[in-house]
């Protein structure tokens, strides 16, 4: 983006914060668009194989050099999680699960990142700000379950079960995300993203066609809305986003660039009720705003950890 050595212009900061806040938090309501003609495995797996295979001809005109097998295969078990299980649940949930409503469940991502992370389980469970802010955050996700509106378990079952498959593939993402964190591997950043995200989108094909979607698809009768809900995925989801929270992460310190975790839900229920009429009911609202306050609460302990050990590092993004 810029040249070594010169200072990163304003301007430039400014477009590449809007495509981690906005274009990011938009992404819940472009997949909201594109499963209503495109089943959402096979709908995944043509984002994640098309923005990979764009991502990795990037990479190689750059000149950088293909991972070798061991590195591939890792990189590819950390796709899967993340990518298939992570941002495929969100895909699949969609069907039942407003974008809104899916957008607050994922905002619990940096909780799990907390209690799946072993190795810094002396620090986390030590610091009371730490457990302070687990205790609001998953409060607010039981806050979030007694609305009735959203959930029943005499009416819509698929509701029900659309939330805990969501909590599964957050759970995904955050195991997939500390196994690419502890198990660093050959290539550069971009190659590394291109590998994870074609081997997720083999896997969320595969499952397609196994779950029998390509027969529920008219391809000629899929809408120009869903066809361009998915290149706005590939382009501006997968690529344009990526490489922006990449690079701010060079220019920026981590703590700032990791607000787009309280932005994006945010963003997401408003579009959905913008954009779709979603219906939004004040218990989503005040669940989101206690889920948040939770997340803020362990980020910032863990923040105040980083100047006196170093040991703190920016968590993986969640790229919906």
């Amino acid at each position: 983006m810029e040249k070594p050595g010169r200072a990163p212009s304003q301007l430039l900061i400014v477009a590449a914060f809007a495509a981690i806040y906005i274009i990011w938090g938009s992404t819940y309501i472009a997949i909201a668009i594109a499963i209503r003609d495109i089943p959402p495995l096979l709908m995944a797996g043509i984002r994640f194989i098309a923005g990979g295979l764009l991502l990795y001809t990037f990479a190689r005109i750059r000149g950088e050099a293909t991972p070798g097998r061991r590195s591939t295969t890792h990189l590819s078990l950390s796709g899967i999680l993340m990518l298939f299980l992570g941002t495929g649940s969100v895909a699949w949930v969609e069907q039942y699960l407003s974008s809104g409503l899916t957008a607050i469940i994922v905002a619990t991502v940096p909780l799990w990142f907390v209690l799946l992370d072993r190795r810094q389980w002396k620090f986390y469970f030590s610091n009371g700000w730490i457990i302070a802010g687990l205790l609001v955050g998953f409060g607010g996700v039981l806050f979030l379950f007694a609305d009735k509106r959203a959930f029943s378990f005499t009416g819509d079952g698929m509701k029900v079960t659309s939330f805990f498959v969501l909590l599964g593939g957050t759970i995904a993402w955050a195991i997939g995300s500390l196994y690419s964190k502890y198990k660093p591997v050959q290539g550069s950043t971009f190659m590394k993203a291109a590998v994870q995200m074609v081997a997720a989108g083999i896997c969320a094909l595969l499952a397609g066609i196994v779950t029998g979607e390509h027969h529920r698809v008219v391809w000629t009768a899929v809408s120009w809305q869903s066809i361009l809900a998915v290149a706005y995925l590939i382009v501006f989801g997968s690529l344009v986003g990526y490489l922006s929270y990449i690079w701010l992460l060079g220019v920026r310190p981590p703590s700032l660039v990791g607000t787009y975790a309280y932005v994006n839900p945010v963003v997401a229920v408003f579009l959905g009720w913008l954009i779709v009429s979603e219906p939004i009911t004040w218990q989503q609202l005040v669940a989101l705003l206690i889920i948040l306050s939770g997340v803020i609460l362990v980020n910032i302990a863990k923040e105040k950890r980083a100047p006196a050990t170093g040991k703190t590092t920016a968590a993986p993004s969640r790229q919906p």
